[in-house]
């Protein structure tokens, strides 16, 4: 596999686990992330081309989904653990997220106030709650973003490893047919 793929992938593999971690610790008390929709925005555009690079990276290979996974047998076992864990993990924990009942998210902090947009009546508004109510909110909608974010990068560093794994076996099988 060459160079490339593998800083492309590790830089996957480096932004699915600290999504990770941001999402596990989203589920300690106590503990809140304050990103704001500046700082979202940031992520996003940080993660997106490295997602969309390794989708074009799939794509060139021309492959199918089962040539693919047999790419991905063809990996070292800890790469496939890691991947494992990453996918699988993130994964169940953005269920777990979008599971909660919760019927407010977060809508802004104006002059040191915090607001939240209550869905719990049928009259739907914005309202004024206190920082400790608006901290578990902030939590609360935080937790499937990130935790999003870890499948979608674990899926991009498959996608990239096992492109990198296919390329290097068709060169090395382009090589044996140039020799005979």
């Amino acid at each position: 596999m060459g160079w490339s793929f593998k800083v492309h992938g590790g830089i996957a593999l480096a932004m699915s686990a600290t999504a990770l971690l941001l999402a596990l610790l989203s589920w300690v008390p106590g503990m809140t992330l304050s990103l704001t929709n500046v700082d979202w925005l940031a992520v996003v555009v940080l993660m997106l081309p490295v997602v969309l690079a390794a989708g074009v990276r799939v794509l060139l290979t021309g492959s199918d989904k089962k040539t693919l996974w047999r790419a991905f047998w063809c990996l070292p076992g800890r790469l496939q653990a890691t991947l494992g864990v990453l996918f699988i993990s993130g994964f169940a924990l953005f269920f777990m997220g979008m599971s909660n009942d919760t019927r407010q998210q977060t809508e802004m902090i104006k002059d040191g106030r915090y607001y939240v947009f209550d869905m719990t009546t049928s009259k739907r508004a914005v309202v004024e709650v206190p920082r400790s109510q608006y901290e578990k909110v902030a939590r609360e909608d935080q937790r499937p973003m990130f935790a999003g974010f870890t499948w979608l990068c674990a899926v991009s560093a498959f996608g990239v490893f096992t492109a990198g794994e296919l390329r290097r076996a068709d060169a090395r099988s382009g090589s044996v047919d140039a020799a005979t």
